[in-house]
């Protein structure tokens, strides 16, 4: 019998008679039927007995439903891809051995089972099938269990099982490890019933683990020299930045030159960045995000580019700012993205000086040099759309198509129709001749969807297999498209919370989300408000045919006070509706719409009125107050609109006027106007 260095004998007993006793007496409780166990066996019936693990169980739990199996078989696929030509080439060998050759996943879930096809029907009776699970919390002590349970190759012969349905089996399995970390992937396992079972079974499985395993690392080191190919550019460009590259698990496999030195100026040397250097340096980066979900303290979210290769996220990038003057205790704020008027490029229609809008744009700029998805983050009106189109303007794929498309300005059918287009009588009142969808229509270029957050959630699967593999089935269509697209997202939810509510789906929010912009609000960038009212006042009088026009001093304080809800796109109505309808070349207050008078409460006006004999007012004499106020910003002073309006003569309105100190009010209004 061969034994390992820690003493677990992987060759099978002689006597079964002898393991049956045993077995019948462990359960009955006796302490000395270890006796006649191997420590392996014993181990393991003691694991499931304490598991309380059914010892009449006569096959494994039912398999898992195809829908999952499916997602499983997904979620293996390197694991797969890698064992593949090994399974294949089992089918043949063991054809008429009385064997069959079993993978697994790291919860010893069969992915996949080949060999001879004889024994199938006894294999089907206990359940080792594809979906079932042979953990031993599930079966007891089983070779593929067992083998999860040590880590090691082991052999589980006959009487040595503890379920006593799955005792006519023998079987050897060992794990399969990643050969990036050296954990567990799964499981590669020979079964067959004992009278026709090999002892040299447990050389076979450890000989295909090794295999597979070496497959693997051939793939994980293809996917690094794809990597390193696509950073060389900026690894050797004289960038005075730290630039540092991340394989797709998060572990740093390059720096250039300067990494060491940007990371001293900014007072943190290599032994904080990691212990044992920048060689050591590694991000929480979970397999299938793009996003790490935690990151070092001196590390900043911004200063991530992921890598996408033919929808394929293979790594990162990680740039950090070359510059001084780290904040105590070794942190330093976020990195600025500064954005000259005379660099704006394709950004010039971006009016504004403001600090945080100069952020948004320098990081928007930034993130057109590459292909990675964008989301835009912001509220309705901010400029979203015109973000997009500047990023698509700015890149190398500027001559490309753009195509834009709301996600929220459709129903269902119509999304699923403009999306992915359609064939000739797919449906009932199909266009003749078929419709290419916008995807299909972005092929080479940008596809921009705002809203995003508004999409179906039973459409969303969808779009994301578009994303994952770049293919594109038009309804009522068989065979895909190839299309090759960058995305820019935007929305003005957040999609965490929508996640949260069953709303939007976690891994398309991780493919639409690599990289992300916030655009300011209007209210927190009150600042631009002369530039922006001076270039609407500019473009919209030369689009109506009129004589510039520009704003008093009062009414641009006023527009500030105001908190813009609908932003930019508000702001361009008041502007457009304040031109035509003002009497002079200066607007002032007396042009402001009335219902952006009353969502200031009135205010603005209130802190410049002479109060008089209004300080004693009554509440019912505050509200007529109110009226007559009202009515005159909304004539604009003309005291005959106003008698009009309010249903009195005017001789009252005049009276009212003295009794409420409102007479220099309207004085003021008439003198704005020129």
């Amino acid at each position: 019998m061969a034994a390992t260095a820690s003493g677990q004998l992987f060759s099978v007993p002689e006597n079964d008679g002898h393991i049956m006793t045993s077995w019948e007496r462990f359960l009955s409780g006796d302490e000395t039927a270890s006796d006649a166990l191997r420590r392996l066996i014993d181990d393991s019936w003691r694991r499931c007995q304490g598991a309380s693990v059914d010892p009449g169980r006569d096959q494994a739990p039912p398999p898992i439903g195809e829908h999952f199996l499916h997602s499983l078989r997904d979620e293996c696929g390197e694991l797969l891809t890698a064992s593949a030509p090994v399974m294949a080439s089992a089918r043949d060998f063991l054809s008429e051995t009385g064997t069959v050759m079993v993978l697994t996943d790291q919860c010893g879930t069969i992915l996949n089972l080949e060999g001879d096809m004889t024994t199938r029907g006894a294999a089907e009776n206990v359940h080792l099938l594809s979906g079932a699970n042979w953990s031993e919390l599930a079966c007891g002590t089983n070779a593929i269990g067992t083998a999860l349970e040590v880590g090691q190759p082991v052999q589980i012969h006959s009487a040595e099982h503890y379920c006593a349905g799955i005792k006519r089996w023998s079987c050897s399995a060992t794990v399969i490890r990643d050969p990036y970390d050296g954990t567990i992937l799964g499981v590669v396992d020979v079964s067959g019933l004992s009278a026709s079972y090999s002892r040299h079974s447990l050389a076979l499985v450890v000989a295909t683990a090794g295999r597979i395993e070496n497959r693997l690392a051939k793939i994980e080191m293809g996917i690094r020299y794809r990597l390193l190919e696509g950073c060389v550019d900026r690894l050797s460009g004289s960038s005075a930045d730290g630039i540092i590259v991340f394989d797709r698990r998060g572990r740093a496999i390059k720096a250039n030159g300067r990494a060491s030195v940007v990371l001293a100026d900014l007072g943190i040397g290599e032994a904080q960045a990691a212990p044992d250097g920048l060689a050591s340096l590694s991000l929480s980066w979970k397999k299938g995000h793009e996003v790490p979900d935690e990151l070092p303290e001196w590390m900043r979210r911004e200063w991530l580019e992921p890598v996408i290769q033919d929808g394929e996220h293979i790594g990162a990038v990680l740039t950090v700012p070359s510059r001084k003057g780290a904040t105590a205790g070794g942190r330093f704020p976020a990195p600025v993205y500064s954005c000259d008027a005379a660099e704006k490029g394709a950004f010039e229609r971006v009016v504004g000086e403001s600090p945080a809008l100069l952020q948004a744009v320098g990081r928007a700029q930034q993130l057109a040099r590459s292909r990675v998805p964008v989301l835009l983050l912001g509220e309705t009106g901010v400029g979203k759309d015109v973000f997009a189109r500047c990023i698509h303007e700015s890149g190398a794929t500027r001559d490309a198509p753009f195509v834009a498309l709301n996600c929220g300005g459709f129903s269902r059918e119509l999304l699923t129709s403009e999306l992915f287009g359609y064939t000739e009588g797919s449906f009932t009142g199909a266009r003749r001749g078929g419709m290419m969808g916008k995807i299909e229509a972005a092929d080479g270029g940008t596809l921009f969807l705002d809203e995003i957050g508004e999409m179906p959630i039973d459409l969303q699967p969808h779009f994301l297999r578009v994303l994952e593999e770049g293919e594109v089935y038009r309804l009522g269509e068989n065979k895909p498209r190839k299309v090759n697209f960058r995305l820019i997202a935007a929305t003005n939810r957040d999609l965490r919370k929508e996640i949260q509510a069953g709303r939007f789906r976690m891994d398309l929010f991780y493919r639409v989300a690599v990289t992300s912009i916030n655009i300011p609000s209007l209210r927190e960038r009150a600042a631009d408000i002369p530039l922006l009212g001076a270039y609407y006042l500019e473009r919209l009088s030369r689009q109506h045919g009129l004589e510039p026009r520009v704003l008093a001093p009062g009414v641009v304080e006023l527009l500030r006070q105001y908190a813009w809800p609908g932003n930019i796109r508000e702001f361009r109505n008041v502007m457009e509706s304040m031109l035509l309808t003002a009497q002079g070349q200066v607007l002032t207050e007396a042009d402001v719409p009335a219902d952006l008078w009353g969502a200031l409460g009135d205010r603005a006006p209130e802190e410049v009125l002479p109060v008089g004999e209004g300080s004693d007012l009554t509440c019912l004499e505050n509200a007529e107050r109110d009226a007559i106020l009202r009515a005159i910003k909304g004539c604009r002073g003309n005291m005959t609109a106003v008698a009009r309006e309010l249903g009195i003569a005017k001789s009252t309105v005049y009276v009212k006027l003295k009794r409420f100190g409102l007479e220099s009010y309207v004085d003021d209004l008439r003198n704005y106007r020129v």
